[in-house]
């Protein structure tokens, strides 16, 4: 790691593999440059029991998820992932993680946050926990092989403006 994240790398890719369906695999050539790259990357026990990933739309990244979004939106931080481990489900962790990302995301002065959810594979977890944090569709799409359909959401950021509305697919 680059320094700037005091985080478990075995623990963190050990808790991506175990939610590879949600996310996409991941190794530790890719957990490196992801957290050079990331606005901000969240952690609890250094990952261990929850970490969230997150760009600013400037990032040097090729997701087709952040390159959706970087197509319609000018300013925005996307969430890449969050993952909770099993054992510490329950315990409001990703919501730590969120509430710390909104208020770096804020006074960096970006005005929203955005992520996707899967569809097919369906994440109703997922769903219904982005829909509690203030988040709204915005948009579908899938990948190339049609294996995975994502519902893209987006939530303003406290004092910022109204939502945004639904973009063009």
């Amino acid at each position: 790691m680059n320094g700037r994240v005091d985080l478990d790398a075995p623990a963190v890719l050990a808790l991506n593999a175990a939610n590879e369906v949600e996310t996409s695999p991941l190794d530790a050539d890719g957990l490196r440059r992801l957290c050079d790259a990331a606005f901000h990357v969240g952690l609890i026990d250094q990952g261990r029991s929850a970490f969230l990933i997150a760009f600013e739309q400037d990032a040097d990244y090729a997701s087709p998820n952040f390159l959706w979004f970087k197509a319609r939106y000018p300013r925005f931080v996307y969430v890449d992932r969050i993952i909770v481990a099993a054992a510490a489900r329950g315990q409001s962790l990703a919501t730590r993680l969120y509430d710390e990302l909104f208020t770096l995301a804020t006074n960096a002065g970006h005005t929203l946050v955005t992520c996707e959810v899967n569809v097919q594979p369906p994440n109703p977890a997922s769903s219904t926990f982005h829909a509690a944090q203030g988040f709204a569709e915005v948009g579908r799409g899938g990948s190339a092989d049609q294996l995975k359909f994502v519902a893209y959401l987006a939530r303003p950021l406290a004092g910022t403006g109204p939502q945004p509305t639904r973009a063009l697919r």
